[in-house]
């Protein structure tokens, strides 16, 4: 992770981009906290995957468990046949 001021980005923006493509994350600073971050679309992906799965995890730890029989029942329940 690479940190650059705001100035450096405007007049060099290709060099920070080609650092992104190839895996880098970048950080713009300034005079207080960070303003941004440029992460490539492929880690960013990555990472919103991660977090979905995790919550999907969670989500699961709160279900009932329930046997084949049930969860059919429930999928056929309000079929017009």
């Amino acid at each position: 992770m690479r940190k650059v001021e705001p100035y450096n980005t405007q007049a060099h923006l290709p060099q920070p981009l080609d650092e992104v493509k190839r895996g880098e994350t970048i950080i713009i600073t300034g005079h207080s906290p960070s303003i941004a971050r440029i992460v490539s679309e492929a880690d960013n992906r990555a990472a919103e995957i991660c977090t979905a799965m995790e919550r999907i995890a969670a989500f699961r730890q709160t279900m009932p468990d329930l046997t084949v029989k049930e969860i059919l029942s429930a999928r056929h329940e309000g079929h017009n046949h």
